[in-house]
């Protein structure tokens, strides 16, 4: 496993990143692993070299930090991990349990640390942006989260450059701890980031980490019909233009005799756009695959066969959520 720099910051993080929005409790979504069958994954992240592990407070209602963090700790020392968690998702019925307020920022991060077991979170990333707050008061609140030493560095997901570019603004212009990563979604079905949010990334030297390059599961599958194993995300993929990418991944995956997630993720991980993917895991073998799939290099030619078919489509944010992105030029 190779560790690369975190942007600009001193940090260290694996090439990849597991996510684990399928670990904590089957209660709360059907395809989601409870504790005794998340266990294995986590260590054998661990056995790969992968470091970096990004959680949310929102994931399982609390159980996946409770499962996820408090596991790795009892697997590996503290200073080994990068520990990330989210905020902003509603945590309850409560009208401040959710957001990204001053209240609720200062209750989410006691309450994060506390379910992983720990005093402080490497990465602390805005789940999405909060048009019912004023961005100064959410980053004058995120600011003393690092300032108490509750959080080493703060990113952001699932947002417009724009709105991405005005809070990082807003925290210079005050003196604040800015943002140094963005996590947003990328891969074959969907580039829109490639837009504006890659290149003021590049531009202001912030780490990019990228989440579903699996499209949903939709590339991995053998089946032309193949839908996606998460319930929420469904509709997300699966048009016209979608199935004919999901078609060239399976030549090319049988002409190098990989699988169709090979050749997916090897996708993201070979881009230009320089990004570190953050993948899921069911099953141990799945990691298997991620890893090895970090050495396949895809050549310009089957780059550009795999990328042809694609059109611009709605962008999808927390303003735009659970809708199936559209072609806006199918033709």
């Amino acid at each position: 496993m190779d560790y690369l720099r975190f942007g600009q910051t001193g940090l260290k993080v694996s090439r990849l990143c597991l996510g684990t929005m399928s670990m904590g409790s089957s209660a709360w979504k059907s395809w989601v692993l409870d504790e005794d069958d998340s266990i294995p994954i986590l260590r054998r992240a661990l056995d790969l070299g992968v470091t970096f592990f990004d959680m949310a407070d929102w994931y399982s209602t609390g159980r996946n930090e409770e499962v996820v963090g408090r596991n790795l700790l009892r697997m590996t020392a503290r200073e080994r991990l990068v520990l990330a968690t989210k905020v902003f998702y509603p945590m309850s019925d409560d009208a401040n349990d959710r957001g990204l307020s001053r209240k609720h920022i200062a209750t989410a991060i006691d309450r994060s640390l506390a379910r992983m077991g720990t005093d402080y979170v490497d990465l602390y990333v805005v789940h999405a942006f909060d048009a019912d707050t004023p961005v100064e008061e959410t980053m004058e609140a995120l600011n003393d989260t690092v300032r108490a030493g509750k959080v080493r560095y703060l990113g952001a997901s699932t947002m417009y450059a724009w709105q991405f570019a005005k809070m990082n603004h807003v925290a210079a212009l005050n003196g604040w701890t800015p943002f140094v990563n963005m996590q947003c979604q990328y891969n074959l079905l969907y580039r829109e980031e490639e837009r504006e949010m890659f290149a003021y990334c590049r531009d202001q030297g912030i780490a990019v980490t990228t989440f579903s390059p699996l499209a949903r599961g939709f590339l991995a599958r053998a089946e032309r019909t193949a839908r996606s194993t998460h319930d929420l995300y469904q509709e997300f993929y699966g048009d016209d233009i979608d199935r004919e990418i999901a078609r060239r991944v399976r030549e090319v995956a049988a002409r190098r005799g990989v699988s169709p997630a090979h050749v997916a993720l090897a996708w993201v991980a070979g881009s230009h756009h320089s990004n570190i993917p953050i993948v899921g895991a069911a099953k141990t073998v799945h990691l298997e695959v991620a890893v090895e799939a970090l050495a396949l290099e895809l050549d310009a030619g089957e780059r550009a066969f795999l990328e042809a078919p694609y059109r611009p489509r709605d962008e999808i944010n927390d303003q735009n959520p659970v809708r199936r992105p559209r072609a806006l030029h199918p033709g």
